[in-house]
């Protein structure tokens, strides 16, 4: 029994040519239903949403026929705009600007990083934390550390050393060899060459790792007997909270 073009099966392959397509064209965006014109698509020659719907059909239909996209369909709609009225989006920034990466939109990309938002996090913060040695390494190792002393307890802490300039480096190396010896293990931060301020980097620190989920609290690590300085000038102690 021959199955009609109406009523296609669930993850059909298409393999017809797209130039025989309707000009309206119907998607099907991680179960979010969109109606909109091919040429709308098609707007931005070089992006990867319009290779999408050019020469041979490289995505696959649902049971319905529609054109299936395994993204976020939520925010297709402010891309959709877009493609229609150049209208750039004013609500979930973030999340329409990883959307418009994927399809690669060019201009749409450049406009969404001159906005509060994104700048602040592409131009300042992230070429911040890129002078700041190993940053995103000693983030993962500060979350293994944790998560090896969550042993049938609430908390678990993390001691981190920051330092901004190669003078403090010097200063706190005593101390980190007294830590060394206790055994005790130490993230190090620093130093870097770029005007934020330690308080700010401490920031940067709960701000990514909160945003992998963990629940985290930081505050100045008491002195011990033997350090030669306040400790809390560069060391601090962070607290994941597991329950």
């Amino acid at each position: 029994m021959s199955i009609s073009s109406e009523h296609k099966p669930l993850g059909k392959q298409v393999t017809g040519s797209l130039h025989t397509l309707s000009p309206i064209v119907e998607l099907n965006v991680g179960g979010e239903m969109y109606t909109t014109m091919l040429s709308t698509l098609k707007k931005h020659p070089g992006s990867k949403l319009a290779e999408m719907f050019t020469g041979q059909p490289k995505l696959r239909t649902d049971s319905e026929g529609r054109f299936f996209i395994d993204r976020p369909g939520t925010y297709f709609k402010y891309i959709l705009e877009y493609l229609r009225s150049n209208q750039v989006p004013t609500q979930c920034i973030q999340d329409v600007y990883k959307e418009a990466l994927f399809y690669d939109i060019e201009p749409l990309i450049k406009q969404l990083e001159d906005s509060p938002q994104i700048f602040g996090e592409i131009v300042a913060r992230r070429q911040f934390l890129a002078r700041v040695p190993n940053y995103s390494e000693n983030i993962e190792l500060m979350i293994r550390i944790a998560r090896a002393e969550a042993v049938a307890s609430r908390q678990s802490s993390v001691i981190v050393c920051v330092v901004r300039t190669e003078e403090d480096a010097a200063r706190c190396q005593d101390a980190l060899n007294s830590l060394d010896t206790d055994k005790k293990s130490v993230v190090k931060f620093g130093p870097w060459k770029a005007v934020p301020s330690i308080s700010d980097l401490l920031d940067c620190i709960q701000m990514d790792v909160e945003a992998k989920g963990y629940k985290i609290s930081f505050q100045p690590h008491v002195a011990e007997k033997g350090f030669r300085f306040k400790s809390h000038e560069f060391f601090y102690k962070f607290l994941f909270t597991w329950w």
